[in-house]
């Protein structure tokens, strides 16, 4: 990770940097190629947080693909996806490169897909490289209020889910993907330490839980996942007797 001011980072810088951190696993894979632009299926994150349809829409799908009638359990598990699939990337890029891309709800995109993670594009190709003491808060001023906050509002105006629910999530998609960025990329491990408590420390995430042991993580809240036919309970479940992994 940087650790001071450096040229700045152009363009290309960032497109490399998302393309490395997308071997991460298909959580962490989003682009800054502006060729996608002539794609009219991408939104703005925003529209997904005002317009109530595509994110009902998601919340049926899951319900389906998990096999409950449950729709408080698939918002949840719906919200959890989502909010690792926005946290990932941007920790992993700040921690393997020292940058932060704008990732705005109207500057990050996404389409929908048939199955999988959806894709992700960020159209402000202006990447970020922040004093080394400077990155977690920028990273957190990105993903906190912006998205992990606004979804939540978004899905408990269609679900009544707890709030607590939604913010175990995000802790536990937050430190999932830090930990992976730790186990695949050593050297960043510091860097992704660092980041992920600093973000375990935001308003919108305080107190949703605590580390154990290293990198192991006791959130204070239930996915809701045990209710899902043949689910269980997650290693770092408030329910769960182990520090094991989460399991999904």
């Amino acid at each position: 990770m940087r650790t001071d001011m450096v040229d700045a980072p152009s363009t290309s810088d960032l497109r490399a940097a998302l393309d490395d951190v997308a071997l991460l696993g298909p959580f962490y894979a989003a682009t800054a190629n502006p060729a996608e632009v002539v794609d009219d299926s991408w939104r703005p994150l925003r529209a997904l947080y005002t317009d109530p349809e595509p994110l009902a829409a998601r919340i049926d799908q899951v319900a389906a693909a998990l096999g409950t009638e449950d729709h408080r359990v698939a918002a949840s598990i719906t919200y959890q996806g989502l909010a690792a699939r926005l946290v990932s990337p941007l920790i992993a890029l700040a921690a393997v490169h020292g940058l932060t891309a704008t990732w705005s709800p109207d500057t990050l995109h996404w389409r929908r897909a048939v199955t999988g993670p959806w894709p992700l594009w960020e159209s402000d190709e202006c990447p970020r490289a922040p004093l080394a003491a400077e990155l977690p808060d920028a990273v957190a001023e990105a993903l906190v209020q912006p998205h992990l906050v606004a979804l939540g509002a978004a899905v408990r105006a269609q679900v009544t889910v707890s709030e607590q629910t939604l913010r175990g999530n995000a802790a536990s998609a937050v430190v999932a993907a830090g930990r992976l960025v730790a186990r695949s990329r050593p050297g960043c491990s510091p860097a992704a330490w660092t980041v992920v408590r600093h973000l375990l420390g935001t308003e919108g995430l305080a107190g949703s839980g605590m580390f154990t042991s290293g990198w192991g993580f006791r959130r204070r809240s239930c996915c809701l996942y045990y209710r899902v036919p043949g689910g269980g309970v997650c290693g770092d479940c408030v329910l769960s007797v182990t520090d094991a992994p989460p399991t999904h």
